[in-house]
């Protein structure tokens, strides 16, 4: 199946090639740096000689956020050590763009697509002393070129889900020899762990899922949304997919009937779609007001819908509760859930649906210390709420708290793992 999947990916290259030019054309990929992904030419190699390189791959956005601590405490705390960090997507180039411009020892690439002779030239070239591939990232040709090479490869905040278990015991053999060619494998969740073990990886360690080590900026504060929302009571619905604003609204009904000054803020996932939410506000006679990034709130609008993207931590900072969306539609069950974490670091109490399955570990952890529960209705969210707003914000620092801990024990627990692996896997 080796020899195969390596054939296959060499045969598919033109293809590859043909697919990510289109996706140029249409926006989806950086307009000049594409190339790095495609062409021997492009991958732009600069480093220092005598350092000793690190590299990190993480796919996303997501995932070069949570690596991002962990890389600058290294670089803090060790001496000649150079950074490459690659990642797939437009959106995760731009953040290393803007987080790496003050280090000169930190690289940012896009990967080079898993064909044999991309890899093996990308190796060649910047010659890594070590690679960590980040949570779900199996890139077989380059686990095999590395152990080849002779270049110590493991896997942080390991990811595996029931679905991709079952693909790789498909092929049973194969898979457990790809996995047994990682040196160390952190685990984001017990489950994991589990598979992990039946796929004959060595050295798991489950220390915590390390998104929750990400940094943001609880600093944020805009006193004229201060003053808006002052006499009101109000909640947030994130990430609201559709027929899920629909849900809202009708908690938002609900609530009404006991709360006077009430306001409901809806962040769709997708901002194209405020127009129809704005609509459906129509529909029950709410008055709304669409809000573009630094917008003023108007007064007496019960419901504030968002329109633009990066706003949502300035909403978080003065929220007590949120529902998180895309977990009440049944038929996106099997990729149901948005991330709660950047919530959950704001110290608010999170709801749900039950459809969770892209962070089901995610909403584990926070169900175990009682930061977020699960609702199945309306009624249910509107009178949890009612609860909640009848409160002042202050009750919600026990939660930043719980999610401070959290955050200080999963960092250094994975720091310590990997300065042992790095610094002390010869001795």
């Amino acid at each position: 199946m080796i020899l195969l999947y390596r054939i296959l990916t060499t045969f598919f290259y033109p293809i590859i090639v043909v697919i990510i030019y289109y996706r140029k054309l249409i926006n989806k990929e950086d307009q000049i740096r594409y190339k790095e992904k495609l062409f021997f030419k492009n991958f732009n190699i600069n480093r220092k000689k005598d350092s000793r390189l690190i590299w990190f791959h993480a796919a996303s956005i997501g995932e070069l956020k949570s690596i991002l601590p962990i890389i600058k405490i290294l670089n803090r705390t060790q001496n000649n050590l150079e950074f490459l960090i690659t990642t797939t997507t437009l959106s995760s180039a731009n953040l290393a763009k803007d987080e790496l411009k003050k280090f000169d020892n930190m690289h940012h690439r896009f990967i080079p697509i898993d064909s044999p002779f991309l890899i093996k030239k990308f190796l060649n070239s910047w010659k890594p002393d070590t690679i960590f591939l980040v949570d779900s990232e199996i890139w077989p040709n380059l686990i095999l070129e590395a152990k080849k090479n002779k270049i110590s490869i493991s896997i942080i905040n390991a990811r595996i889900t029931k679905k991709t278990f079952k693909r790789w015991m498909l092929i049973p053999n194969t898979a457990k020899y790809i996995f047994s060619l990682f040196d160390l494998c952190l685990s984001s969740s017990e489950e994991t762990s589990n598979y992990l073990n039946k796929l004959n990886a060595k050295n798991i360690k489950y220390l915590g899922n390390i998104k929750f080590i990400t940094d943001i900026d609880r600093s944020i504060s805009n006193n004229n949304e201060e003053e808006a929302f002052e006499k009101y009571k109000f909640w947030l619905a994130a990430s609201t997919h559709d027929s899920e604003e629909l849900f809202c609204l009708r908690t938002h009904l609900l609530l009404k009937e006991k709360i006077k000054n009430l306001i409901t803020i809806i962040a769709p996932r997708h901002i194209n779609r405020v127009d129809k939410v704005e609509k459906l506000c129509n529909k029950f006679n709410l008055s709304s007001q669409i809000v573009k990034k630094n917008d003023p709130i108007a007064k007496n609008k019960e419901i504030i819908i968002i329109n633009s993207y990066g706003n949502l931590p300035r909403f978080l900072s003065l929220s007590k509760s949120v529902f998180m969306g895309k977990s009440t539609i049944e038929s996106l069950k099997s990729v149901g859930g948005q991330s709660p974490i950047e919530a959950a670091k704001f110290g608010c109490k999170i709801y749900h649906g039950p459809f969770v399955y892209n962070f089901k570990e995610i909403y584990e952890i926070l169900n175990k210390i009682k930061v977020c529960h699960e609702i199945k209705n309306p009624d249910e969210l509107a009178m949890r709420l009612s609860s909640d707003l009848k409160d002042d914000k202050n009750n919600n620092k026990e939660f930043l708290v719980l999610i401070k801990d959290l955050e200080r024990k999963t960092l250094n627990e994975t720091m310590n793992s990997i300065n042992k692996f790095l610094f002390n896997e010869n001795k």
